[in-house]
């Protein structure tokens, strides 16, 4: 089958190659992906500036939405034509203290698709029936390939550092995860929002203020640590949520954050930080990691997604074959797109 390998670890080791399927085992099912999200790490992949282990060559794609092709004879409760998306977390230990008490996604050994095992930018992804949700009556395989990223926004503002009715809500990145922190902010009653991004993102800055940013910000152009002292009573964000992946937007979290507020860092940076963390004591400031997601987060997603709460049709900015994958992560990274969406053949 055709796949999308990252084989070496040099800017732009990514391809098109021919791969064999994978086989079906105990346990498992085969998903044949009908619809894949483009995500920020898969664009690092592919330029080389991921900050995680990987396993080469290994098959990207993650954010999976498919059909069941194949059910093994010990799984139950699945069949031939069911409508999935899969969760990221291919493979876990089962038995750890985080997995015993549902918090899988940090197992010291997950192995997650497109970095340490094969993922979906293919035509068949090999999954446990553990990692399946169904898609709901209504929601297309391409809006169902946005539940992962969804989920790690849901994750940060709303299982990590809640959002509260009226805070003021600063978010680092206008890409994906910044645009979708946005509608996951507007959702849980943000009062004011503020959006910060960079000249290659004036296009989804514009985008971002139709999705209701209350305040966009070029960071190389104005200072948005002035802005956010002109809102509300001048202290400073209720929660800052860092999207960017890169160490040194904490820094300037560190300023943006009012006392005894809080930060999302959700965004993977590899750089050293170089600068104090004094700040973060003076301030009494709460600093969240959000790493990935669970059974849970997914089905809330996919729960919203029913109801239209959330729109996924706002951030979707092209679908793409597979053949034209190049045009995909370069829509992306080059910021018309706040997302991309490859398509599968039935």
């Amino acid at each position: 089958m055709k796949a999308l390998v990252k084989y070496g670890m040099n800017d732009g080791d990514v391809e098109l190659r021919e791969v064999p399927e994978p086989e079906l085992q105990p346990g498992t099912v085969l998903v044949a992906a009908r619809a894949v999200g483009v995500c920020g790490s898969d664009i690092h992949m592919w330029r080389n500036g991921q900050s995680w282990d990987v396993a080469l060559p290994v098959t990207l794609g993650h954010e999976t939405a498919g059909v069941i092709v194949a059910v093994a004879d010990d799984v139950t409760g699945w069949q031939l034509g069911d409508r999935v998306v899969c969760e990221t977390a291919a493979s876990i230990c089962g038995v750890c203290a985080l997995c015993r008490t549902g918090r899988y996604n940090l197992c010291p050994d997950r192995q997650g698709y497109g970095a340490l095992r094969d993922g979906a930018f293919g035509e068949l992804l090999l999954a446990e029936p553990r990692v399946l949700h169904r898609i709901p009556d209504g929601v297309s395989f391409e809006q169902a390939a946005m539940t992962e990223p969804f989920a790690v926004a849901y994750n940060a503002l709303v299982e990590r550092a809640s959002v509260t009715p009226g805070d003021l809500v600063v978010i680092q990145g206008a890409g994906a995860i910044g645009a979708l922190s946005l509608l996951v902010a507007k959702l849980r009653g943000a009062g004011t929002t503020v959006v910060l991004g960079t000249p290659v993102d004036a296009e989804r800055l514009v985008k971002l203020r139709e999705l209701g940013a209350d305040h966009t910000v070029d960071v190389t152009v104005d200072d948005p640590a002035e802005l956010v002292r002109s809102l509300g009573d001048g202290l400073g964000a209720d929660l800052v949520v860092d999207a960017t992946g890169v160490s040194v937007a904490l820094k300037q979290g560190l300023e943006l954050v009012r006392p005894f507020g809080s930060i999302a860092k959700v965004g993977w940076g590899p750089q050293p930080l170089g600068f104090s963390l004094d700040p973060l004591v003076a301030k009494a400031v709460t600093l969240y990691g959000s790493f990935s997601h669970t059974w849970t987060t997914w089905e809330r997603v996919l729960s919203l997604f029913a109801s239209g709460d959330l729109d996924t049709s706002k951030v979707l900015g092209g679908v793409y074959e597979l053949a034209d994958w190049e045009r995909a992560f370069a829509d992306m990274e080059s910021g018309r797109n706040i997302k991309s969406v490859m398509v599968m053949p039935a």
